[in-house]
């Protein structure tokens, strides 16, 4: 699987929240996904008012909201259209996401792929490459495996061949 098709299929799920959800296409409608290989989904969001807390600065139920989405795009980075639901979500903040203007990015990696669940991890850097966040989504996809827009086969990995 090509990153560039990977890279369309994480857009296109993406989309669908856009499209489809209450809280994405008004918290997080700057969002860019900005690489995507089976697996790992890289994300960048430039910081605007309504991203901050009364200190003007990153508020952290916007990461809360991005650990959320992020895990459900690493999981669409392995094939599922459909992302399942959440059973865990957890945030670390450790700096200042930034203020009004700066750009927040992220890398997205689901750890372990099942029939049942789904584990990703997410790190947050600003813009001075300090790590502002980390947090870890637990998603359940037994369902998700039914929708017909699953890509699943063409995203996992090929076995080696032996020679």
């Amino acid at each position: 699987m090509s990153s560039q098709r990977c890279l369309k299929f994480v857009q296109s799920v993406f989309e669908s929240f856009q499209a489809n959800s209450g809280l994405e296409p008004r918290l997080l409608n700057g969002l860019r996904v900005t690489a995507a290989r089976p697996g790992v989904v890289n994300f960048e969001l430039p910081i605007e008012k309504h991203h901050t807390n009364r200190l003007n600065i990153l508020h952290g139920g916007t990461i809360a909201s991005m650990v959320d989405l992020g895990g459900s795009l690493a999981v669409a980075s392995r094939g599922l259209f459909a992302t399942g639901v959440s059973t865990d979500l957890n945030v670390t903040y450790l700096n200042s996401g930034g203020k009004i203007g700066d750009l927040i990015r992220a890398e997205v990696t689901c750890d372990k792929f099942g029939k049942t669940l789904a584990y990703t991890s997410i790190n947050f850097h600003n813009e001075k490459q300090e790590l502002v966040a980390r947090g870890s989504h637990t998603k359940y996809v037994s369902f998700a495996w039914k929708d017909p827009n699953n890509i699943v086969e063409e995203m996992s990995p090929k076995p080696e061949k032996k020679e």
